[in-house]
């Protein structure tokens, strides 16, 4: 299976964070599964510690790919067809991040290891 992180889910899974569910750890533990990170996490991770709103992510904003690559983890590009798919995505979801991994997990076939319940009015496999 090839699985995509939301970004919660891949900073929990860094720092160890029981939030993270068993069943999100496994898959992404699985050796048979792809995960990948989508360069839109990467975006959202650098914004919100640039802000101060992830101060405990100081180590890995400095070098986000090397925390990706660290984990055996694949990295997922934005494409133009991404953007366009997230700008036209249904709905009142306000958060550009997240509508940019429900567009991925869309259009790549991927299941997104999120604990958002908005995601799923977007028919998207969430894992959870």
């Amino acid at each position: 299976m090839r699985i995509l992180l939301d970004t919660h889910a891949f900073l929990w899974w860094l720092a160890g964070n029981p939030r993270l569910v068993e069943t999100a750890r496994r898959a992404i533990a699985a050796d048979e599964n792809d995960v990948l990170v989508s360069a839109a996490s990467a975006w959202e991770i650098a914004t919100k510690h640039r802000l101060g709103k992830l101060p405990e992510a100081d180590a890995l904003a400095g070098d986000i790919r090397g925390g990706i690559a660290d984990q055996g983890f694949d990295e997922l590009a934005v494409s133009v067809a991404d953007a366009e798919r997230a700008g036209r995505l249904p709905g009142r979801h306000r958060d550009p991040f997240d509508r940019m991994l429900i567009a991925q997990a869309l259009a790549h076939d991927l299941a997104i290891v999120s604990n958002e319940e908005a995601f799923d009015r977007y028919s998207v496999n969430r894992l959870w």
